[in-house]
């Protein structure tokens, strides 16, 4: 797959199939998107790479918590989106529940799809990043960001579908992966084989046309 193709390809994959994914494929993908550029080659990056009895772990803790009205404790916690970027988040919503049936007033088959999220959308496998708190969060972020990023299209040559989101509860996350005190957990990747007749994997998210977006500077 060639890299423009592979960029536009992705998407965010809410539902899998049950096979696993090979360790052999998992460390071919991190082997490759680890090239990814750091600031001064710092490579801050730390990964864990989760599945089978330790991932249903983790996931049972982040449901009980979440149905148990813990709070999240993610440092990713923001406020909510305004104007523009709202919009953009509702657009999506809007599609996602549409493909999937929920209603806007069902506010249990709602909470029944959050739930899904906590629990890394039923994917076989799983990444988690972290990095020490020696480092700065707001520079490193952009260098996880690219990781996440080159894991994403890199799964895409195996046949893989990934999904980025917040490690809301990371208090068990350390406890069920032995992660210290002085690492910080940023993001974790649902990772797996997509399940292509699974709805929400329809979605087509838009773009804003480019010359929303850009400006550009001494160009005739």
């Amino acid at each position: 797959m060639e890299i423009k193709e592979a960029i536009r390809a992705r998407k965010s994959i809410r539902g899998y199939k049950s096979e696993s994914v090979p360790r052999a494929i998992l460390t071919e993908i991190l082997e490759t998107a680890t090239r990814a550029p750091s600031a001064m080659n710092t490579q801050p990056w730390e990964i864990a790479v989760i599945t089978g009895k330790t991932l249903d772990d983790l996931r049972q803790a982040s449901v009980k918590n979440l149905t148990s009205g813990v709070p999240p404790e993610s440092y990713a916690l923001r406020k909510p989106f305004d104007g523009v970027y709202r919009q953009r988040q509702v657009d999506l919503a809007v599609q996602l529940f549409g493909l999937t049936g929920i209603a806007r007033e069902d506010k249990d088959k709602r909470a029944q799809w959050m739930e899904r999220g906590f629990r890394f959308f039923d994917a076989p496998a799983a990444i988690m990043i972290s990095i020490d708190t020696s480092l700065g969060v707001d520079p490193s972020l952009l260098d996880i960001g690219a990781l996440c990023q080159s894991i994403c299209l890199t799964a895409l040559q195996y046949g893989l579908g990934t999904c980025i989101e917040n490690q809301m509860y990371t208090e068990a996350t350390r406890e069920i992966l032995g992660i210290p005190e002085s690492k910080r957990i940023v993001i974790a990747i649902a990772i797996g084989y997509p399940d292509w007749d699974f709805p929400a994997n329809k979605v087509e998210s838009n773009r804003e046309p480019l010359q929303n977006v850009t400006t550009w500077y001494g160009f005739d």
